[in-house]
């Protein structure tokens, strides 16, 4: 793994930037910019820092005003500009800016650790069952065991077994000889010879018949395959990744699903988490992927940057389709905005229950807020009481200042939500006194 430096300086301006680079799965390290350096390192700098700056560098400005990515150019270094208001957006485009390619988006310490376990997996042979929901990012982890392991210079063979023809499945992925049914011209040699030497990715697993499934079993045990129309077994080299949208234990315990193939392929399982519950992973795949969509506008055209409303949105909306649900509000966005900006109109969001819920529970706040007026005549005058009321009050200030946003509200006091809860419930019963 490439080891990224972060200048002294930009720890010290942006201790957030920092922070988040350490758990976002990329090698950084503190250096001092003046620093003696390998050919081909990349560092994170100051803008004042610049002499000592490489094209392939990041320049940083901290500034406040309407943040700003300025890509690299001319042999300069790529420039991001963005004050605190922008803060949280920042730090994931400049990790997605250094993250090199064929390496998934991280932003959620959850995901660094298990990005961490998967680059263990990768270095050995072992069959890898890899679950979680559609849209989770299963072929791009496949990819990036692929990429990390002693066949990374072989093929990668993806198939989805759902897309393939039930009557052509067992030809198509053990192969068949000339004549062995109607309409084999021709020879053929099949997945899992195509993928010899490398690795097989077979996506939807469980939507494998059970007759095949007795098939890859003796390949993966044995090694070996028996091509439709053939006598004898040919041998194979290939490392199986196996993906699932559905609790394969469950399809096994059904009789659904051959209950020895689900033990010998869950030698290492992973599990991907629904992307709602990877707020960071939100940010970091959204950085990703408006780079990946930019590259596409006209050249001299400005970087889509979302606002911190915009940021919030995203990360709080239930993600029902993943990641592909999210590429498709980004690129709407993207297409349809109509500032310079992504705000939270572009994002044609329908909020789901939960933040509905939550919204609602703010306009509530708000109102608390509006009702929690003690008269002086009822002032408390024992300390304790004194305290406990100068805290809701200060929980009133800050919900009127954030219109009834619990989040900022919660941020602006330097306390959790979790806190932030229980002080409106003092507040609600107060107002119900």
């Amino acid at each position: 793994m490439p080891t990224f430096g972060i200048s002294d300086a930009v720890c010290a301006r942006v201790p957030a930037l920092q922070a988040w680079l350490e758990h976002s799965f990329l090698d950084i390290a503190p250096v001092a910019a003046d620093a003696p350096r390998d050919r081909g390192s990349v560092n994170v700098l100051l803008a004042s820092e610049i002499a000592h700056a490489t094209c392939r560098d990041i320049l940083i400005d901290y500034r406040e005003g309407e943040p700003r990515l300025i890509r690299a150019a001319n042999g300069l270094p790529a420039r991001v500009e963005f004050g605190a208001a922008d803060i949280d957006f920042a730090c994931a485009l400049v990790s997605e800016l250094l993250r090199p390619s064929g390496r998934p988006a991280v932003g959620d310490e959850k995901s660094a650790r298990m990005m961490a376990l998967a680059s263990r997996i990768a270095k050995s042979d072992a069959t890898v069952l890899i679950q979680g929901a559609t849209g989770t990012g299963k072929e791009g982890l496949a990819r990036f065991l692929h990429m990390h392991s002693g066949r990374s210079d072989r093929d990668f063979i993806a198939v989805n077994c759902a897309a393939l023809p039930e009557t052509m499945m067992e030809a198509m992925l053990f192969g068949h000889r000339k004549g062995s049914f109607t309409g084999a011209a021709q020879a053929s040699e099949g997945l899992f010879l195509a993928a010899d030497g490398g690795t097989l990715f077979l996506d939807e697993i469980a939507e494998l018949p059970l007759n095949l499934q007795a098939k890859l079993l003796r390949a993966l045990q044995e090694g070996e395959i028996l091509p439709v129309g053939a006598t004898h077994p040919v041998p194979v080299n290939v490392r199986v990744l196996a993906a699932c949208n559905r609790d394969l234990a469950v399809e096994a315990e059904a009789g659904r699903f051959r209950n020895d193939l689900y033990w010998r392929l869950n030698v290492m399982p992973i599990e991907l988490a629904p992307l709602a519950t990877r707020a960071d992973d939100v940010l970091a795949i959204s950085a990703a992927m408006l780079l990946t969509f930019d590259e596409r506008l006209p050249s001299g055209g400005v970087f889509p940057w979302p606002t911190a409303e915009a940021i919030d949105m995203l990360r709080r909306h239930e993600w029902p389709g993943n990641a592909r649900e999210l590429g498709n509000v980004l690129q709407r966005a993207v297409v349809l905005r109509e500032g310079a900006r992504i705000d939270t109109a572009d994002l044609s969001l329908t909020p789901p229950a939960a933040v509905r819920m939550a919204q609602s529970e703010a306009a509530d706040a708000v109102d608390l807020s509006q009702q929690i007026r003690l008269p002086a005549a009822i002032r408390p005058t024992r300390l304790q009481d004194i305290a406990r009321v100068s805290k809701l009050d200060a929980v009133r200030r800050a919900l009127h200042e954030t219109d009834g946003h619990r989040a900022r509200a919660a941020r602006k006091l330097g306390i959790s939500e979790r806190t932030l809860r229980y002080r409106l419930a003092e507040l609600r019963e107060l107002a119900d006194a």
